[in-house]
């Protein structure tokens, strides 16, 4: 389970969860997309899938996720799955619902989490139960200490800071994965067009992903070509 998370919004992280989720799928690997931004939730619109769904607290949200919609069609090998926010989130425990779905999700599935910006107790919630953490950030100096905050919260909860992001940016600012403590998979540009009809954003979330999955040939031969 791989949360997708960054000190502030509008940074791209539920285009991020959304193309990841795509690049997997073409590859073959199932994909659960959640949204765990219950009180701005966006991932189903993106997907064009409800904003929001009815299931249960608890482990009952598994058998929730195995019946999320199916989303995303094209020329995916594998369906891509989208787990809206709940109805009526307040009832909800966070911790309890990620905790589930990070424990029950069949282990061949690639759970991508949309998180919250910040470091409250609703943004930590996916973070502390994911394997790993996904920083996104701007190349601007605020948003890129917002998200060295974010990377320590990670680390504090025990969960390994897998890489980050640049976004609206074609170059990585001198000193960013020293500041954040881990390296930087990808810079994503600045776009005029939407991003999920982009061809720059699906070769940078394909760079991404191989980036996380460790093909740096990869990764290597696109920034050169």
């Amino acid at each position: 389970m791989l949360s997708i998370t960054g000190g502030k919004g509008g940074t791209g992280k539920t285009t991020t969860t959304l193309g990841l989720a795509r690049v997997f799928a073409a590859r073959g690997r199932p994909v659960l997309a959640v949204d765990a931004d219950w009180d701005l939730p966006d991932l189903g619109a993106l997907a064009g899938v409800p904003r929001r769904t009815a299931f249960p607290d608890g482990a009952g949200v598994v058998d929730a996720a195995r019946d999320a919609t199916e989303a995303v069609p094209g020329d995916a090998r594998e369906p891509v799955r989208v787990l809206p926010a709940p109805e009526r989130p307040a009832e909800r425990d966070p911790g309890r619902v990620f905790r589930a779905i990070a424990a029950e999700t069949d282990a061949g599935t690639a759970v991508l989490v949309d998180c919250p910006a910040g470091a409250a107790p609703d943004a930590v919630a996916p973070v502390r139960a994911a394997d790993r953490a996904l920083l996104l950030s701007e190349a601007c100096t605020a948003s890129l200490r917002d998200a060295a905050k974010i990377a320590a919260v990670a680390r504090r909860v025990d969960t390994p800071v897998a890489g980050a992001v640049v976004t609206r940016a074609t170059v990585v600012p001198s000193g960013v994965g020293d500041l954040l403590g881990c390296r930087v998979v990808a810079c994503v540009p600045r776009l005029d067009e939407p991003a999920t009809a982009s061809r720059r954003a699906r070769s940078a979330h394909r760079e991404i992903a191989d980036g996380l999955t460790g093909d740096r040939e990869s990764v290597k031969s696109r920034r050169t070509a």
